[in-house]
Formats: structure tokens, C-alpha cells, sequence
């Protein structure tokens, strides 16, 4: 697809995993797993790939660097919405830009395709990756309206009693504008429970200026599945190994 790139986040170190190795470089099926997001969005047609890197940059820079692979730092660790805009100069302001996780080590080209392709059909400033699930706790909710449209995504730590019960949760996983992503991180505050600056408040912001916001939501939970420890790497491992047919 042309006029598309892709962010990845991989600044965090991954504490839960135990480990000096940072958390993006744990293998699933012997790659590691922030390669294995970079190498699905090549896949989609992006045209490069930038990763958000913070502890063990050396080691992950080596281990991820390739022909449209380029990285920028992020110092501190200050929420998703943070760590996209130390990428902004890559972000631009033409065409479409993905926005995905360095933990998410079972994303698939063929559905981020289709997010793309749903984002541009809709006409949409951002679209986010959603799925239904039985346990939403920990996860950011999708509030929508009576009719079905995309109203807001709020964060688990701040969501009302109400809104907890939302089975529609936010992946982490979004679709930009190139534009009005770059426009609304400059509008990002940090006035919510964690004192960060969170990625889904752009959403609001876009909307708030006249842009879309839609939720696309995807079918296989596997491919939003994160890892943030041993036992959630070996999950991993088992639902890449039965895909696999293994």
C-alpha cells in the first residue's frame, strides 16, 4: 500500500519478564518479537518502519536494523501518547500511518491490511483495532452510541462502573492519518489517573476538530495477544505453533 509507514513501539524494558534481555527481543518461534511486527507491517506494503526504542537500545537496535527500519529514543517512559511523539518528524504529515506494539508478536499482515483498507474506505482520521472479549479488565474500553458509532476509547483505570462492563476493547493497535495524528500529539495532555500521556486521548482530539474515529474489529484475538511475561511468552508460542499447524 503506498503512502504508508509504521511505528513500533519497543522502548520498555519488560520488568515481568524477568530479564536483562528487553522485553521486545524474547522470541516467539525463534524470532524476535518486535521483528516479527516490523516484518508484518513491510508485509502490508509499508514503505519503512520506525521503532520506538528505550532500555537496551543497542541491543535492540542491532538486532532489529534492516533496509527501512529506522529508530528513534525515547528517554523516559511516559505513556503511549509520549512515546509516538518522540517519533513525530518520522510521522510527517502525508498519508497513513499504523501505530503498533513490539509485544504483539502475532499481528498479521493480512488483517492490518484490512484495518488500512477500512480506515481509507471510512474516511477516517484514525481507526483503532478492536476485538470482543469475555474478560475486558485491564483493557481499554470502546464506548460507542446507540447506533453503533464510535463515540470514545477509555482507559481500564479510568473508565466509569458502567463502562467496565464493555466487552469491546482498544488493542493498542491504530490506524493514523498521518496529519491528524501529528496535529493532535501536540494537543495530548497528562491530566488522567497515571499522570501519562495516553495514545487513545488523540482520538478524542481528532474528533474534536472535525475528524472520523472508528473501531475496526478484528476476529482473531491471538494477533492482539501481549506479552509481558514468561508465562504469557509461552502462550505465544503455542498459538503461533497451532496456526503454524504444528
Amino acid at each position: 500500500m503506498s503512502n504508508l509507514k509504521a511505528v513500533i513501539l519497543a522502548a520498555g524494558k519488560g520488568t515481568r519478564m524477568k530479564s536483562d534481555l528487553p522485553k521486545v527481543l524474547h522470541c516467539v518461534g525463534g524470532v524476535p518479537m518486535a521483528k516479527r511486527v516490523g516484518d508484518e507491517a513491510m508485509k502490508t506494503g509499508a514503505e519503512s518502519v520506525c521503532f520506538v526504542v528505550g532500555y537496551g537500545r543497542e541491543k535492540v537496535e542491532e538486532a532489529l536494523a534492516g533496509d527501512g527500519i529506522s529508530f528513534v529514543y525515547q528517554e523516559e517512559q511516559l505513556g503511549t501518547g509520549h512515546a509516538v511523539r518522540c517519533a513525530e518528524d518520522y510521522i510527517g504529515t502525508e498519508g497513513d500511518v499504523m501505530i503498533l506494539c513490539g509485544d504483539t508478536p502475532l499481528v498479521r499482515a493480512q488483517t492490518l491490511g484490512k484495518a488500512v483498507e477500512f480506515h481509507r474506505s471510512q474516511g477516517n482520521g484514525v481507526t483503532v483495532l478492536s476485538a470482543m472479549v469475555d474478560d475486558p479488565s485491564g483493557y481499554g474500553r470502546i464506548v460507542r452510541d446507540d447506533d453503533g458509532a464510535f463515540v470514545r476509547s477509555v482507559e481500564d483505570k479510568d473508565a466509569s462502573e458502567n463502562e467496565k462492563k464493555i466487552k469491546e476493547i482498544n488493542s493498542g493497535i491504530y490506524v493514523f492519518e498521518a496529519k491528524a495524528l501529528k496535529e493532535s500529539l501536540g494537543l495530548l495532555n497528562n491530566d488522567n489517573a497515571q499522570g501519562e500521556y495516553y495514545l487513545p486521548d488523540t482520538l478524542e482530539i481528532i474528533m474534536k476538530k472535525g475528524g472520523k474515529a472508528g473501531a475496526y474489529v478484528i476476529d482473531d484475538l491471538s494477533e492482539i495477544f501481549g506479552v509481558n511475561d514468561r508465562e504469557h511468552l509461552a502462550m505465544a508460542e503455542d498459538m503461533l505453533a497451532k496456526r503454524e499447524g504444528k
